[in-house]
């Protein structure tokens, strides 16, 4: 098995393979070897892995190669929670689907709907979008159901969630019974769990809890009155090549954060729920180009964001729920990536909460001290 494309299998139409070799990638990931054949074979999965681990591909390469593209209709439907998660799928659509004449197009609420409408009369083969505008054009007649083969749930615990969970069990069940069901996610309470299984035909279970061979995440702390620490953003943003999305529990507090560092002299980029389209877009490209060295965001804004070798992720809230904790750890140390390390600024009260996460994922954070422009142990002083 010299050539890499040997990983993938057999059955692979040619246009992937050509992918695969020239996304350079030399081998499959865990995710990916557990879930492509039930895939492939047309059964329900449901399969949860890490962040970063290769979940998209684990059903995209499945569903490409299965897609006739003389068929004038759309025979798959990806559904996620945000833009930027619907526009990431789409940008690796395209680039695994180069040269196999598959069409697709992306269906996102608070987008030119008519622009939508004449996208989906060239008769998309895949339609990618959030849940809202896909019923939408589902009840308009422009999306037909009942041709549709295969449906994707990405980042399923964000679907069934109470704002989206209606929308979607409506969208499942506008399809005939013998349609598949995927659902991919990073964590899954059981109650979303029991959720899922009952939409489901006899369905493949895959649960992964760490990805082989996956970059080993740093976990350290650093402690901090609350009104402290903008100081604490500000002296991080001063380390040599320091380049960190900072995760804010909600707007209010963001805004606050990024006026204060701005006052500071601080570049800062910022995302959150009421980001116009071209301010996002500015922002991300800014801290992708490393221009600033702090990209803020809320939890929802920075679903879907993939930022390549992403040195830090920086908590300036501890969230409420360990599932956030490990969406936001997820974003660095990201599959093919050296490493990465996830800081948080904690008060006294966030310290017990991060303690009790570390409990729960068995990780061990390290409190660290700023010192001469380094994160350096409490204790020793080494870094």
């Amino acid at each position: 098995m010299s050539d890499n494309r040997m990983h993938l299998p057999e059955e692979m139409k040619p246009f992937i393979k050509t992918a695969w070799d020239k996304a350079g990638f030399d081998r499959v990931t865990d995710i990916q070897r557990e879930a492509v054949p039930p895939v492939m074979a047309g059964k329900d999965v449901l399969a949860t892995a890490p962040t970063g681990s290769g979940k998209t591909l684990a059903y995209l390469l499945p569903i490409l190669n299965k897609i006739d593209s003389e068929q004038k209709n759309t025979q798959a439907v990806i559904l996620a929670s945000s833009r930027e998660l619907v526009m990431q799928i789409h940008e690796q659509l395209q680039t695994f689907g180069e040269g196999s004449g598959i069409s697709s197009t992306t269906l996102i609420g608070g987008a030119n709907i008519k622009r939508q409408l004449e996208k989906m009369k060239k008769h998309p083969r895949i339609v990618i979008g959030t849940p809202g505008r896909v019923y939408e054009l589902i009840q308009k007649k422009k999306l037909k159901m009942h041709e549709v083969k295969t449906v994707v749930m990405d980042e399923g615990d964000q679907l069934l969630l109470p704002e989206h969970k209606a929308t979607v069990e409506n969208i499942i069940k506008s399809t005939l019974a013998d349609r598949q069901l995927l659902l991919f996610s990073a964590t899954l309470p059981e109650k979303s769990k029991a959720e899922a299984l009952e939409m489901m035909n006899t369905p493949v279970v895959i649960k992964l809890d760490k990805e082989q061979g996956k970059p080993d995440v740093a976990h350290v702390y650093l402690t901090a009155e609350s009104r402290k620490k903008t100081d604490i953003l500000k002296k991080l943003s001063g380390i040599p090549e320091f380049r960190g999305l900072v995760f804010v529990k909600d707007i209010g507090t963001l805004n606050v954060a990024a006026e204060k560092l701005a006052y500071m002299g601080v570049d800062a980029a910022v995302i959150h729920g009421d980001s116009r389209k071209d301010e996002r877009e500015k922002a991300l490209k800014a801290f992708k180009k490393e221009e600033v060295p702090l990209l803020l965001a809320t939890d929802v804004a920075a679903r879907g964001i993939d930022i390549k070798d992403l040195p830090f992720v920086v908590n300036y809230d501890i969230p409420k729920e360990v599932n956030s904790y490990v969406h936001r750890a997820g974003r660095t140390g990201r599959f093919g990536a050296a490493s990465g390390t996830v800081v948080s600024i904690v008060n006294e009260q966030e310290e017990k909460r991060l303690r009790k996460f570390a409990k729960e994922l068995a990780i061990e954070p390290v409190e660290k001290v700023l010192y001469k422009g380094r994160l350096n142990d409490v204790k020793t002083g080494r870094r």
